[in-house]
């Protein structure tokens, strides 16, 4: 399992996205091409999006995989949020189209053929995407990517679909409800409208530097507590101004350390060290920006001078 983890890497995982996305593409076309049902139209227009989502998002990993430089001193790692955002629009404007194709079958349903063989089609290409969203959200997991996970939760939203269709199709065939395929479409593409402003929503708190997870900052403190140090009534050792944010697969702590003015500057950054590398065991991905101050000296930030 672990070679397997070592080989899911961001790039790979969505290499696989646009092969699957490919194969699911020609499955559910020809599906709608033999049926004629407008739920499976939906879900073929939903894989076209997944196949520009994997291929954008393809260029944003590999954009953001790039080391720091001197015009971007802070690394590239944001890049995936512009993926997420990305695949968030193009799935609220594949509802839409949904919508504006099943709309007018509501009212003029047409019949639906060779229900069977498109069923089968249908359902093999949702045990693809099933498969591969397992796989990618183990990956984004591993790799904190926000690029894998939006297109996860895109073929999982896929698969959902999917499942809409088939069970309106059977009740088509069932009930001999044509009207019933179109009110399905519609209503898939309702929870795909969702879906896609969840992704927007995230990608928009990224990039406008939204704060770790509260998990994540509870063992930041918690490695911080394990330092600080009191003598009495005395602080010794004491940490404030704490401010986390989240690039990417980046994650940034900045914090004051206040010690006694009287050590001597090896003496703290010894133990500045000590402490960064603390965090970085601690959570993944951290880097750690640590200012050294007196017990007895305070920094302001919020004053109204700094404001102006």
């Amino acid at each position: 399992m672990k070679t397997l983890d070592a080989w899911m890497t961001p790039t790979r995982m969505l290499w696989a996205s646009v092969v699957v996305a490919l194969v699911t593409i020609a499955l559910k076309t020809l599906a709608w091409w033999l049926t004629d049902s407008v739920g499976l139209l939906s879900d073929a227009m939903e894989s076209v999006v997944n196949l520009a989502s994997a291929i954008f998002g393809l260029m944003m990993v590999t954009i953001a995989a790039r080391p720091a430089d001197d015009e971007h001193p802070y690394g590239h790692h944001k890049a995936e949020y512009f993926s997420s955002g990305f695949e968030g629009i193009l799935i609220v404007v594949a509802a839409l189209g949904i919508i504006w194709a099943a709309a007018h079958r509501v009212f003029d349903p047409q019949p639906i053929e060779q229900v069977s063989l498109g069923l089968t089609l249908s359902v093999a290409s949702s045990a693809l995407n099933g498969l591969l969203a397992w796989a990618m959200f183990r990956a984004a997991r591993q790799h904190r990517s926000l690029a894998l996970e939006a297109d996860a939760r895109h073929l999982v939203t896929d698969v959902w679909t999917s499942a809409g269709v088939v069970i309106s199709i059977g009740l088509v065939g069932v009930t001999g409800w044509l009207w019933l395929d179109a009110v399905v479409a519609i209503g898939v593409a309702l929870n795909i409208l969702k879906e896609g402003w969840h992704l927007i929503w995230r990608s928009s708190q990224g990039l406008m530097d939204e704060a770790l997870a509260p998990e994540i900052q509870a063992e930041v403190q918690k490695v911080l507590d394990s330092f600080a140090h009191q003598r009495g009534e005395t602080s010794i050792i004491r940490f404030d101004h704490l401010n986390t944010r989240q690039a990417g697969q980046r994650r940034f702590v900045d914090v004051h350390m206040h010690m006694p003015a009287g050590w001597t500057l090896g003496r703290a950054a010894a133990l500045r060290a000590s402490v960064e590398q603390a965090l970085m065991s601690q959570v993944p991905g951290l880097r750690a920006s640590i200012q050294l101050l007196p017990s007895d000296v305070e920094a302001h930030f919020d004053d109204l001078q700094d404001l102006k």
